[in-house]
């Protein structure tokens, strides 16, 4: 998956709009983007960072508070005012895409504003705590290069401690209205703060960038951060972390709830329709993806068979997945390393294949990096993107928290998912392209991203992979993977399934082992909809590749497809197809 930006679920944008009163209707239609993505940074400093909009570098949201949500609503109401001034006849193609873009994330924007989630800030898979663990590293994308990044820093984790308090007063009015996450969950968040609040100040996670000052500063300069990052950490940080995780364990925990998904709420069944809506970008119902989701994970399992068949396994399926999940020979590694080295021989097969499918290319480099093991254990492997200017590579993070038991049987995919030619290719490309205003090329559609990235491992073969029947399985068992979340989300958040009823039903369909399959359950239970998007998304592209060859006959090129697909960046599903179906049309 990609790693994404904590608030960026609701497109955030502020109270800044372009004045077209007088003006002539269009005129200003480039500055109505450039000011929507300017005011989306204001309100999110945070995605800003990952962006590499580094004016904001000292700033940060306060997303829980009733103001925060006030401004947003009130944005949301001026930009749909004025999106109806905008005469989209007059609108390049390009722009009438803007334009749907803008107007389809402000009415989404409005919907999930209706309900109450604020009152549940936080959870494990991803949040504002998270991402300030991960910027403290001083590796990833919070800049420690000057006096100045430290000082931002140092500004930014002083908000992040009266962040900490914000996020309790609003967890603890959800206690006394029941909107509270499942205790399944709290139970993982009491450690994340628990680690944070490492006494030793030389081992605490905020600690990590004055350990890694540049040669450059004077001695002045690094005893003076030194004094200030101690003082912080120990007198505002330390406490506070301390303070949130006894929280969370003596006063939270308790009062967590014991049902799974979000359907149990009042609210519930009109918060995950829109949430549906939001990851998969389509009018489809929890129910007709959940029948979806039936169906794939009865056709996928019929290729399991042939591949359990061609590598002489007599026993059932059920007996293979075992099988695999324990095999030795796919759990050769000893140290952390050899899995991230094994990664590179990956990319190295597939290099001389890549230019066979693809003439648009990316520049932004990218890096394999071990995930950061104050996460580790809660993480899955996720791609964390670059910047546009080349200062920061794009990163896939793989967690490796018992190497003696990762399993490599899926990881060939997990590459071409991750990297190349999955998410590396399109969010970079995306944000290499100067003709997209700014705020699309730093912008996200689960269905379209991870759909892309799913789709991209369905050209292993064409690149040289999955020679190797086991890898294959790898294959067929991360879409298993996609194709059980269709089943297990809405089963989880519209037909009041338990934790441990999607536990069941996922062992039973895939290949993974029980430990890792919690996490991926508890992760759903934590971000309704988000799973839906992948498999959603990966069907519409597959079914316009085969629409586009159909149509298209032998003047068909593989590149030229991928092109279309990739150099826009992401939109909703209904663009995508609108922008392939006018090329099909225009090349007959």
């Amino acid at each position: 998956m990609r790693k994404i930006a904590i608030v960026f679920i609701t497109s955030i944008i502020s109270l800044v709009l372009v004045n077209c009163k007088s003006k002539d209707k269009n005129e200003d239609f480039s500055a109505l983007t450039k000011n929507y993505f300017d005011d989306k940074n204001a309100l999110d400093p945070l995605t800003a960072t990952q962006n590499g909009q580094n004016e904001y570098n000292d700033q940060l949201q306060f997303e829980m508070t009733d103001s925060y949500r006030k401004s947003q609503a009130a944005f949301f109401d001026k930009y749909e005012k004025a999106l109806q001034v905008v005469d989209e006849t007059k609108l390049s193609e390009e722009e009438k895409n803007s334009y749907e873009i803008i107007k389809w994330e402000v009415e989404i924007g409005k919907n999930l504003l209706k309900q109450p989630t604020n009152l549940m800030p936080i959870h494990q898979f991803w949040g504002t705590h998270l991402t300030m663990g991960q910027f403290a590293g001083g590796t990833n994308a919070q800049p420690f290069k000057t006096e100045k990044d430290y000082t931002n820093f140092l500004k930014r984790m002083d908000k992040y401690s009266v962040w900490i308090d914000s996020a309790m007063v609003y967890m603890k009015k959800g206690i006394k209205q029941g909107i509270v996450i499942p205790k399944a969950l709290t139970v993982k968040l009491i450690p994340q703060f628990a680690e944070m609040a490492t006494p030793k100040i030389e081992d605490n996670l905020f600690y990590s960038a004055i350990k890694l000052m540049p040669d450059t500063f004077s001695d002045a300069v690094k005893k003076e951060l030194t004094t200030k990052y101690t003082a912080i950490i120990t007198d505002k940080l330390i406490p506070q972390h301390k303070k949130m995780a006894e929280f969370l364990k003596n006063e939270y925990l308790p009062s967590s709830r014991n049902t799974s998904g979000i359907g149990s709420f009042p609210f519930g069944k009109e918060l995950y329709a829109n949430y549906v809506k939001q990851w998969t970008t389509t009018e489809m119902t929890p129910e007709q993806i959940h029948e979806l989701g039936l169906k794939e994970v009865a056709r996928i399992n019929a290729e399991m068979e042939k591949v359990k068949t061609q590598v002489g396994f007599k026993g059932t399926l059920l007996e293979f997945f075992e099988e695999v999940r324990n095999k030795k020979e796919l759990k050769p590694f000893k140290k952390p390393e050899e899995v991230t080295a094994n990664f590179q021989r990956i990319y190295a097969r597939i290099k001389p294949n890549v230019d066979k499918l693809f003439s648009l290319q990316p520049k932004t480099k990218f890096e394999i990096r071990r995930t950061e093991a104050f996460r580790e254990k809660t993480a899955s492997a996720e791609y964390m993107q670059g910047t546009a200017d080349g200062s920061r590579p794009g990163i896939f993070y793989v967690p490796i928290p018992d190497v003696a038991n990762y399993n490599v049987y899926g990881d060939e995919d997990l590459f071409l998912h991750e990297a190349i030619p999955g998410h590396h290719f399109q969010i970079s490309l995306q944000q290499e392209n100067n003709s997209l205003p700014d705020f699309r090329k730093f912008n996200w559609f689960g269905a379209y991203g991870e759909g892309w990235a799913l789709y991209t491992e369905s050209l292993g073969k064409e690149l040289g992979l999955y020679k190797d029947p086991y890898q294959y399985f790898g294959m067929l068992g991360n879409e298993m993977h996609r194709a059980v979340r269709l089943v297990v989300d809405t089963g989880l958040h519209s037909k009041g399934w338990t934790r441990e009823q999607a536990i069941k039903y996922s062992l039973e369909n895939e290949a993974e082992s029980e430990a890792s399959i919690i996490p991926e359950i508890e992760r759903y239970m934590a971000i309704p909809g988000q799973a839906l998007s992948y498999k959603i998304g990966q069907l519409k592209i597959m079914e316009l590749r085969k629409k586009a060859q159909d149509k298209m006959g032998s003047k068909f090129d593989i590149k030229k497809f991928h092109e279309k697909v990739l150099e826009s960046g992401v939109m909703p599903l209904a663009l995508l197809e609108n922008k392939i179906n006018d090329w099909i049309t225009k090349s007959k």
